[in-house]
C-alpha cells in the first residue's frame, strides 16, 4: 500500500503558479498535479503582500484560480480578494459605528462582480445616517464600476484611490475614519 502512494507522488509534475499580469510577472509558488488537466480550476489562496512585496497589503488575501496550464507553468485569474478577519475585527472600536455594504456590480465591459465594503465612523451614528452613508457609498461604487473595468477597480482598491474618493463624498454626512474592502468576488 505504501508503494502505491509513493508511486503516485513520483508521477506528479510540479507547476509554477503565475499571478495575472495586473499583479506581476514572477512565479508565486508551485503546485503538484498528475497532468495539466489536474491543475485547471484550482484556487490558490495567497497573501497580497507575497505578490506585491508591499507590507500594507499583508492583511489582504487573494484567491487565484488556475485558468490555463502549459508545460510546467500555470496561469491564474483573480477569483476573489478579501481582508483577513483579524484586521476587519481590529478596525471597529467602542464609540464607533460599522457600516457594511454589499453591491452586485457590472463593469464597463459587462463583467459582473460583488463588492463588499466596510465603513467605520469615528463617532457613533444613528440609523438614518448609516442608511445615508450606505446609500452614498453604494451609488459611488455603481458609478465607479460602470466607468472602469474590474482590473481598474482592483487597482483603485489597492492604491486607495477608490476609498479616498468614496470617503470624500460621504464626509458631509458623517466623518469616516476608515473605508476598507471586505471582499470582492469576481464571477
Amino acid at each position: 500500500m505504501a508503494t502505491k502512494s509513493a508511486d503516485k507522488w513520483k508521477s506528479k509534475v510540479w507547476f509554477n503558479v503565475y499571478p495575472p499580469k495586473l499583479l506581476g510577472e514572477s512565479a508565486i509558488g508551485e503546485i503538484p498535479a498528475g497532468d495539466e488537466k489536474g491543475v485547471l480550476g484550482r484556487v490558490i489562496k495567497v497573501s497580497m503582500s507575497w505578490i506585491t512585496h508591499r507590507p500594507e497589503h499583508s492583511f489582504i488575501l487573494v484567491g487565484l484560480r488556475v485558468k490555463s496550464a502549459s508545460g510546467n507553468s500555470a496561469n491564474t485569474d483573480i477569483d476573489y480578494m478579501e481582508q483577513t478577519f483579524s484586521y476587519i475585527h481590529s478596525l471597529v472600536k467602542r464609540h464607533s459605528s460599522a457600516i457594511y455594504t454589499v453591491d452586485s456590480l457590472v463593469d464597463k465591459n459587462g463583467k459582473k462582480f460583488v463588492l463588499k465594503l466596510l465603513a467605520v465612523t469615528s463617532d457613533k451614528v444613528r440609523t438614518p445616517k448609516k442608511k445615508a452613508i450606505r446609500k452614498s457609498i453604494s451609488e459611488f461604487s455603481k458609478e465607479f464600476s460602470a466607468a472602469h473595468s474590474v482590473e481598474e477597480v482592483l487597482t483603485g482598491m489597492l492604491d486607495n484611490s477608490f476609498q479616498s474618493e468614496a470617503v470624500r463624498r460621504v464626509t458631509n454626512i458623517a466623518h469616516i475614519s476608515k473605508l476598507e474592502l471586505k471582499k470582492i468576488e469576481l464571477a
